[in-house]
């Protein structure tokens, strides 16, 4: 068990101590330790894991039924600072109005894709609300979502990786020509003798 980076150095205690950098790294990306470190496989079989793609379970389902609601508050909060502000500065107002519409659409398409069930276009959906709003520079509500987002893609992409290996990792092979003609690179018509 590694020491306590406060304390000390991970390699011992004769060690120096660590700086201030060195244990906030310590604290955040621990090195793995070969003998404790442990590769869980997925026991799941392909018809389990086929069925966890399909759809998002429980867990996901009300993380995203909950984000919906709270992110048409936030759009309708968002537009409306960003249409005061538009009034206050003389500018155009129609921008907003349009923004506001686009912004309400990703929170309808949030609550539809997370009744379905539907992992990766929730994922996407979360992601673009977030960027949106981060863009719009309300960085406070727009990472929360950014990071949801990028959460349910992970997991997609895991699902999937783990998929490939229960069934084997085994990819349709390409077929390939063995002609001499496809080995052999076509000589240049623009070839100039030297001189």
């Amino acid at each position: 068990m590694p020491p306590n980076p406060a304390t000390g150095s991970p390699d011992g205690p004769g060690a120096p101590a660590m700086t201030w950098w060195e244990r906030v790294k310590f604290a955040l990306v621990r090195p793995p330790d070969d003998d404790v470190r442990e590769t869980k496989a997925d026991e799941r079989s392909v018809e389990e894991l086929e069925a966890a793609i399909k759809r998002a379970d429980d867990k996901e389902r009300a993380i995203g039924l909950i984000a919906a609601p709270l992110a048409a508050l936030i759009g309708i909060a968002v537009s409306s600072a960003s249409i005061d502000y538009a009034k206050t500065h003389h500018q155009s107002l129609t921008v907003y109005d349009e923004l506001t519409y686009v912004i309400l659409g990703l929170a309808v398409l949030m609550l539809a894709t997370a009744w379905w069930r539907k992992r990766l276009f929730l994922g996407i959906t979360m992601a673009l609300y977030g960027l949106a709003v981060f863009n719009l520079h309300y960085w406070g509500f727009g990472i929360p979502f950014l990071l949801a987002g990028s959460w349910y893609l992970v997991r997609a992409y895991r699902l999937q990786q783990a998929l490939k290996r229960a069934q084997g990792g085994t990819a349709p092979a390409r077929r390939t020509t063995t002609t001499t003609s496809a080995a052999r690179p076509r000589p240049s018509k623009r070839y100039t003798p030297p001189t």
